[in-house]
């Protein structure tokens, strides 16, 4: 199972080609693909009109959905946060560290197109989906 974050999402549905979309288009169908509460937040509050809106809810409704929080991560978000920083790095958004925590902690590899995960990456050990071409 991947988490998908809502970069590539936003992409997929604004039928916006890349890597990332074409990895994603690939795995739907495959039971292999989730989300999260605070990704879906992201996703849907971007639709402008209300077909498009209730298309995109019906459909990412199908995906298993975690809770991607709670207090007990929270602290670890804090904690991973400040470790960042602690390396020169200044993350935009707070949700990004929060969806990268969750993937951590739970051993699930993101597939993302946001830069901000990069960091993740080097200095908290983040895995992102890796593309076989």
């Amino acid at each position: 199972m991947i988490l998908v974050d809502s970069s590539v999402w936003i992409d997929f549905f604004n039928g916006m080609p890349s890597q990332e979309t074409d990895r994603l288009d690939g795995l739907l169908g495959q039971d292999l693909v989730a989300t999260g509460d605070l990704i879906l937040v992201e996703v849907l509050q971007g639709f402008r009109n209300d077909p498009d809106f209730r298309a995109a809810q019906q459909a990412l409704s199908k995906l298993p959905s975690f809770d991607l929080l709670g207090r007990e991560r929270s602290d670890r978000v804090a904690m991973r946060y400040r470790r960042l920083r602690r390396n020169g790095v200044t993350i935009r958004n707070t949700v990004d560290v929060v969806i990268a925590s969750f993937c951590i902690d739970e051993g699930i590899p993101l597939l993302f197109s946001d830069r901000d995960f990069l960091p993740m990456v080097k200095y908290l050990g983040l895995k992102p989906v890796i593309y076989l071409h």
